[in-house]
């Protein structure tokens, strides 16, 4: 049966490429000599109180203007996504992520023929550094990526094929739509300007998911958003729905919008993200066009100094428990500390009383605030030096003071708003709408056969 394709969300660029190392130290820890126990803020817990198929048949599932994509090649990309969310899809979810797969896929080789009809060739050893980078973010060799891959029911060869459509694609719209794509001076510095009036004003770093919608399924794609925002809510990765949904032009960056402004967003979202905390999502939202959904990253204020560069030296004392304390005995403990820090005398007195507790010091002296848990991010920015946090852990892992004994505010400066940053942003923003366009032109003229 054959169909043509008019329709698909955005570029699907390499799921893998953008996931996130888990937290970070700061450069120039405790001194490599110093007989103290160091930690960092990757050992930090979350503040907690108390059918039968043949893998090796590969069968046509559609065919793009000759190209064919097989069940493997799908199955393979599924995996990644599921990867990306810990497994936390339930079967009706898998199913509709597989449809989507197969649009993504179908992307990828109408992106690879263009390139192609316009002379470009990616070069495999450039496809083989981009793979090696992203296996350096996972803290794994290149082989031992492979085999992770491969345990997750992917391969390498699923991922290098995105990073190769994705790598293509750029150049193809750096050759034919960036050259005709103008972003005129007084553009710019117009924005420039409205950055340096606001100053002060609240900012925010916002995720986006734009579903298309026209009056007569509007319903329809508000249940989809609603379901997405559920998976989400669920546990399911924001980015990972972004790159696979999203028809905006920040899906290839997992929906990363970066940082606005209230009155640089839609008179609908604008309220919406005012009333939302980090790390929050939004319900579906009606815009012009569709429907959003937003996710609240960070938020700060234009042009302001930022307190999360600060650079924090700490003690953390940790005690242990018992395997059997119970959650009152647990709560009793948290107030004995409580009251023993109150009165050690800061930071200089912390071993004496992890003698007297029967706990253990660890110190870090160049850990900066932004890499710490949100939570403690925020107790922290409310201590003077010396004092400490309450007491914060668990029956497995004991519980943990920290101490604060310096605070370098050097680095934290206030931003100016930068002119060749915001020409480029402008830039990128106009090459995407361009792109969305010929991509879909592309998409008219395509045959695909489905089998």
């Amino acid at each position: 049966m054959r169909f043509q394709v008019i329709k698909r969300p955005a570029i699907a660029f390499a799921l893998l490429a953008a996931a996130p190392l888990a937290g970070g130290l700061a450069a120039g820890a405790a001194d490599a000599q110093s007989a103290e126990r160091s930690f960092s803020a990757d050992d930090l817990p979350d503040i907690v109180l108390l059918g039968n198929a043949d893998p090796a048949l590969r069968k046509a599932q559609a065919i793009v203007n000759g190209d064919v994509i097989t069940d493997t090649d799908i199955d393979h990309r599924l995996a990644l996504v599921l990867a990306a969310n810990g497994g936390r899809i339930d079967d009706a979810e898998r199913q509709r992520l597989r449809l989507q797969i197969v649009r993504n896929l179908i992307d990828e080789k109408l992106q690879m023929q263009e390139a192609e009809e316009n002379d470009i060739r990616i070069n495999e050893a450039e496809v083989q550094r981009s793979f090696e980078r992203i296996a350096q973010n996972f803290k794994r060799t290149p082989a031992q990526f492979e085999a992770y891959l491969s345990q997750s029911g992917s391969s390498a060869s699923s991922l290098k094929a995105q990073i190769r459509a994705e790598t293509a694609w750029s150049r193809v719209l750096r050759r034919k739509v960036e050259p005709l794509v103008n972003v005129g001076d007084d553009e710019v510095q117009s924005v420039v300007d409205k950055l340096n009036a606001a100053k002060g004003k609240d900012e925010y770093h916002v995720g986006e998911i734009f579903l298309t919608a026209t009056t007569e399924n509007q319903n329809q794609v508000m249940e989809d958003a609603a379901r997405i925002v559920g998976q989400v809510r669920g546990g399911a990765s924001f980015v990972a729905y972004a790159r696979q949904f999203s028809e905006a032009s920040t899906a290839g960056l997992g929906g990363d919008l970066g940082w606005v402004r209230a009155e640089q967003l839609n008179d609908a979202l604008a309220p919406v993200l005012a009333g939302m905390q980090p790390g929050q999502i939004s319900d579906p939202i009606a815009v012009p066009g569709g429907i959003a959904i937003v996710s609240l990253i960070e938020k700060r204020q234009v042009l302001a100094a930022d307190p999360t560069l600060a650079i924090l030296s700490l003690k953390q004392l940790t005690i242990p428990l018992k395997a059997d304390t119970s959650e009152a005995q647990a709560r009793a403990k948290v107030a004995e500390i409580g009251a023993l820090t109150q009165k050690m005398g800061g930071c200089g007195g912390v071993e004496a009383l992890a003698k007297q507790v029967g706990g253990d010091v660890a110190t870090n002296d160049a850990i900066r605030m932004k890499d710490l848990p949100p939570a403690l991010q925020t107790i922290l920015g409310r201590l003077s030096i010396g004092e400490a946090t309450p007491a914060f852990g668990s029956a497995d892992e004991g519980l943990r003071v920290l101490v604060l004994c310096g605070r370098d505010d050097s680095q934290v400066q206030a931003r100016a708003a930068n002119f060749d940053e915001i020409y480029n942003q402008m830039n990128e923003e106009r090459v995407t709408m361009r792109a969305r366009r010929y991509l879909r032109d592309l998409r008219r003229d395509a045959i695909v056969d489905y089998r």
